[in-house]
């Protein structure tokens, strides 16, 4: 007797019975995160076509017609070496922390230990950029200048830490501080999230082999959120390379472009820079401000691009 294929037989009979067509709903929503996702696309290419348009100005004029006398790549280049350095520098400092801290919470801490520290840690993101900027100039920088006197002093002979100290604590080193503490919570909460989701079953397997609860991290935890752990930095990173009310508080701007980070002497950056020159500006330096604009939109996007690059490699076993 033959053999019928009930599997597709029921399938071939809801489709008939449905009329071959999907449910509204399905349609609906189809179409709905289809809108979602070409509004999106649309922001992206309105802003990069605005801020085209109004900064082109700036990359036409001569240079004795911008403001300072300066060709735009003059104007702009301290800026945005201030603005990489700056968030860099705040990488470096919350990635590690940030990463300590979600496998603090998601596996060593107690339940109710970690549930608080989860929400204090998250509440760190909702306190406003101002805020962080009036910390930093009235307690963290002057608590930083024996720090930055000491590391003159026994670590001078590295770029980063030449000196001389300054006395006020308006500095680099200070202004990457806060950032680190500003992104913080953002690498946390998406290291956090990826680590709790890690297989019990591997890590239960790395402890039957007779790993330490730091062996089983390190062999099962970290390779599995390694690309959230990427994922979190760049978000972290682009949150960095565009604040800007912490930054023009803290920094006492210079124009310099120098890798020392605890001297008075310190280039700016790009958004800080828009903040304190635009009230002011007209005409012209209106376009140069946005053309600088322009600049720290392609820094983000690339800085962007580069980490779905990363995680994509990552996801291959690349």
């Amino acid at each position: 007797m033959p053999q019928v294929d009930t599997t597709t037989n029921a399938g071939q009979l809801l489709a008939a019975a449905s009329g071959g067509r999907r449910r509204v709903g399905d349609r609906v929503f189809s179409n709905t995160a289809t809108a979602a996702a070409v509004t999106i696309l649309a922001l992206l290419a309105g802003v990069a076509i605005f801020l085209i348009a109004k900064g082109m100005p700036a990359f036409t004029h001569s240079a004795s017609e911008l403001p300072g006398g300066k060709t735009f790549i003059d104007y702009v280049a301290p800026l945005a070496f201030g603005t990489v350095l700056a968030a860099s520098f705040a990488a470096i400092v919350a990635v590690p922390l940030a990463v300590a801290v979600a496998l603090f919470i998601t596996h060593i801490a107690p339940p109710r230990v970690a549930l608080t520290l989860g929400y204090l840690v998250d509440l760190l993101a909702a306190i406003p950029s101002i805020i962080y900027g009036l910390w930093g100039i009235f307690v963290l920088g002057p608590a930083a200048v024996p720090v930055m006197q000491w590391l003159e002093e026994k670590l001078g002979f590295i770029p980063f830490f030449a000196g001389p100290a300054s006395a006020t604590g308006r500095t680099m080193f200070v202004a990457g501080l806060v950032l680190a503490v500003m992104i913080l919570p953002i690498v946390s909460a998406v290291a956090r999230e990826v680590f709790s989701q890690t297989p019990r079953k591997l890590q239960e397997g790395a402890q039957a082999l007779g790993a330490t609860r730091w062996e089983m991290i390190r062999m099962t935890v970290l390779p599995f959120g390694k690309s959230s752990v990427i994922s979190g930095t760049m978000l972290g990173l682009g949150r960095a390379l565009g604040e800007t009310m912490a930054v023009t508080i803290i920094l006492s701007a210079s124009g310099a472009v120098t890798f020392n980070l605890i001297s008075q002497s310190n280039p700016s950056t790009i958004a800080a820079n828009i903040a304190l020159d635009f009230p002011e500006s007209s005409g012209l330096a209106v376009n140069v401000l946005i053309a600088t604009g322009l600049v720290l939109f392609a820094i983000t996007l690339v800085t962007n691009m580069a980490a779905r690059a990363i995680i994509a490699r990552q996801n291959r076993g690349e």
